[in-house]
């Protein structure tokens, strides 16, 4: 029982370091572990999952309001519609075969990978900013960020974040994933926040969309604590230790690293599923 801790905490270490330092990815980490380091069946891992990444996610979102890295605004909109597409993802996950579960998570991985990889090779001044773009250096964004970092608000402004919020929630309640892939380059290109400032935002975002997610297997009894509470403090660990070393590493060359070790996960899940 202790080295099934042990293990446990060290998984949740891992998906906690991975998710602190890119906000956007990390969380990707968490269901394969699950699956193949734990032996847990899809629907037994994607509650656990979207709880522990939520728990994890909520500590460095609440790190990240200390250092005022986090923009209201969005993450309010963002998160409404992620509230609402989670549970939806979740209840359509009760009639898809795990085998198709695993096998969709597989090829999100490596859809994720290879967009990571490909914005870090073609677009490193991204993955490097820090701070908000005045309004006015650029044109046609459809959210505007002022140089004092406030959003200033649009109908479409708010109607686009509230429907990728929306599609985000979908696919974590689905596939049991954080979508920070999804939401930290949404945030940067509609708003032109820089990456900082869209990963500590996402990570509020993550934590209720998680949270929602699996709000009925909470109630319901259905999380086997005895995984998910190792797993989160581990988790609580890697997140806090993950964000202190991301200013520290160079942007393009971390995304290019974990863009790599998801495209070697989703390769790997994919010929176990249908190979």
């Amino acid at each position: 029982m202790t080295i099934q801790l042990l293990l446990t905490a060290g998984f949740g270490l891992v998906v906690g370091l991975a998710l602190g330092l890119t906000g956007g990815g990390g969380s990707i980490f968490a269901m394969p572990m699950l699956l193949y380091g734990l032996g847990l069946a899809p629907a037994e891992a994607v509650p656990i999952s979207l709880v522990a990444v939520a728990m994890t996610a909520l500590v460095g979102g609440l790190h990240s309001i200390r250092a005022r890295l986090v923009v209201w605004q969005p993450a309010i909109i963002f998160a409404f519609g992620g509230v609402l597409g989670a549970p939806a993802g979740l209840a359509v996950a009760s009639f898809v075969a795990a085998e198709w579960i695993v096998g969709g998570f597989a090829m999100l991985a490596l859809a994720v990978g290879i967009i990571m990889w490909r914005r870090a090779a073609t677009h490193p001044e991204q993955a490097a900013a820090v701070r908000a773009e005045p309004a006015g250096e650029r044109s046609g964004p459809i959210c505007v960020l002022s140089p004092d970092g406030q959003l200033r608000f649009t109908t479409p402004c708010a109607l686009l974040l509230c429907l990728v919020g929306l599609c985000t929630g979908f696919l974590s309640g689905l596939l049991g994933v954080g979508g920070g892939f999804l939401i930290v380059p949404a945030l940067v290109l509609v708003t032109r926040m820089g990456l900082h400032g869209a990963v500590g935002t996402s990570l509020l975002i993550i934590s209720a969309i998680g949270f929602s997610g699996a709000a009925g297997a909470l109630i319901q009894g259905r999380i086997d604590w005895l995984i998910l509470v190792p797993f989160v403090v581990g988790g609580a660990a890697g997140m806090l230790s993950g964000r202190r070393l991301a200013r520290r590493i160079a942007g393009p060359t971390l995304q290019k690293t974990f863009s790599a070790l998801i495209v070697l996960v989703g390769a790997a899940m994919l010929v176990d599923s249908f190979i």
